[in-house]
């Protein structure tokens, strides 16, 4: 059998996030509905944040009420405390993705917590998401390195999985959120998170900031890991991470995974045409390969 390897859609949420461009509520949702027509089954679609910390997603709330409940996608929230979670299953996601924290100073910057600090807030709203039937994944973000306090000792990232492990999450995503990792420090940080926390199912989640995300996805598939984030156009970048541009591509992601044999389930030419659409909604071209290289040759 053909091995399957599931694509987690975050441009909706982390591409649209710190984008020069903005969306209107409608736009997103035009967005959101042509990634579905693409064959998108999870996405992140929105974030229960500060509005003032990030602003273009302060209408969250609204796009989670505009969703077509009919489709079969899952609709990911992600949330950073208990105010967000609360938030979270009002608007009734399908699923509360919890950000833990590896990096001392990009934990200041981004949710004013620890590693730690945000491990036990972890804990302290896990048992609200469980109680409302929801189910509950945590991205560790910086995992591979943080912008203000450099390396990230793949101890502390194991030890916070451990920590999501025994909060009752099912699966844990490792965050390259400034693009630094490297296929071996790919292979470094999954062997120790198996390690501390060998129950939690693993995503990983890269940004090619420094041009090695397709790698870094290679290198985790190779590693057996089965659930990748990517963004449409490539778009994306986090507010508190300096210069940390976009997430890998969906649909070059797509095209590698397709051309070395492995399915995803998504529609190639419609994450091109979506990627093309995002160009003219936001104004500005996007960075990946393939809205611009288009497919495989035809005969």
């Amino acid at each position: 059998m053909t091995r399957r390897i599931d694509i987690v859609e975050v441009g909706p949420r982390d591409g649209l996030q710190n984008d020069p461009g903005d969306l209107s509520t409608e736009q997103k949702l035009e967005f959101i509905s042509r990634l579905e027509a693409a064959g998108v089954k999870r996405m992140e679609s929105g974030s229960f944040v500060s509005p003032k910390a990030v602003p273009k997603m302060a209408d969250s709330g609204d796009v989670f009420r505009g969703l077509d409940r009919s489709k079969a996608t899952r609709h990911i929230a992600l949330a950073l405390n208990e105010k967000g979670v609360r938030r979270a299953i009002d608007a009734q996601a399908d699923e509360i993705n919890f950000v833990l924290v590896a990096g001392e100073g990009f934990g200041e910057k981004n949710q004013r917590m620890s590693p730690q600090q945000s491990a036990d807030m972890l804990a302290q709203c896990a048992p609200l998401v469980h109680e409302a039937n929801i189910p509950l994944s945590a991205t560790i973000s910086v995992a591979f390195g943080d912008p203000y306090t450099g390396e990230v000792d793949p101890k502390v990232v194991g030890n916070l999985a451990a920590q999501a492990q025994r909060a009752g999450v099912a699966e844990v995503g490792l965050g390259d959120t400034i693009g630094v990792a490297t296929p071996w420090d790919v292979r470094r940080v999954i062997d120790e998170v198996r390690m501390q926390a060998p129950d939690v199912y693993l995503r990983l989640h890269f940004h090619d900031t420094r041009g090695a995300g397709l790698a870094n996805v290679a290198a985790a598939v190779e590693a057996g890991i089965d659930v990748i984030d990517a963004s449409c156009g490539g778009i994306g970048g986090c507010p508190f991470a300096p210069a940390a541009t976009g997430n890998v591509a969906t649909e070059d992601v797509v095209y590698m995974l397709e051309r070395a044999g492995f399915e995803t389930g998504l529609d190639l030419d419609k994450l091109i045409e979506t990627a093309k659409w995002l160009e003219t909604a936001l104004g500005h071209p996007v960075s990946s390969s393939l809205s611009k290289a288009g497919g495989f040759p035809s005969s």
